[in-house]
């Protein structure tokens, strides 16, 4: 059994994905409610059986404190959904690669808002230029993610249907 379950704060807002088996140990610790449960799994004990939980609210809020996305170039990839934000294509991840809007050479930064993800040939294509002078068009701007909302995206795309309401 390999089911997670959505964890949730008081305020109903999405925490975490933890194992199941987590999400039971909380709840018999008292420290969580089951909202919503899976239909087609059970747990069994020696006396008793339980509907796997698949979304656990706390009792009590928890103040998250603020974490920072960490840069890197499968953050960006994710980010982007890997696909090319010039031609819209998504080729394996062996052929995408990073690629600044403002080049390095005029000026550019390797920061969030100023690196996408690139198939080889748009990246060839492009070059050392901006998106206006190779008379290419970004798909969308680039922009650093804050870390609820990379983590939660990610999470919808393989969330059960159960999930959904929660993610805003």
């Amino acid at each position: 059994m390999s089911q997670t379950t959505l964890l949730l704060n008081a305020s109903y807002e999405p925490l975490s994905v933890i194992p199941w088996q987590r999400a039971m140990t909380m709840w018999c610790l008292e420290k969580v409610e089951v909202i919503a449960e899976y239909e087609d799994s059970e747990i069994k004990s020696t006396s008793k059986t339980f509907k796997m939980p698949s979304v656990v609210r706390l009792f009590r809020y928890v103040h998250r404190r603020y974490l920072e996305l960490r840069f890197s170039r499968q953050n960006i990839y994710a980010r982007d959904h890997y696909t090319c934000q010039y031609c819209g294509k998504k080729p394996p991840q062996i052929e995408l690669s990073l690629d600044h809007v403002i080049p390095k050479v005029l000026g550019g930064k390797t920061l969030w808002d100023n690196i996408v993800a690139c198939c080889l040939q748009c990246n060839h294509k492009k070059g050392g230029r901006t998106p206006e002078q190779a008379n290419m068009k970004l798909l969308s701007k680039p922009y650093k993610p804050s870390y609820s909302q990379f983590t939660i995206s990610n999470n919808k795309r393989k969330a059960p249907p159960k999930w959904l309401k929660y993610f805003i």
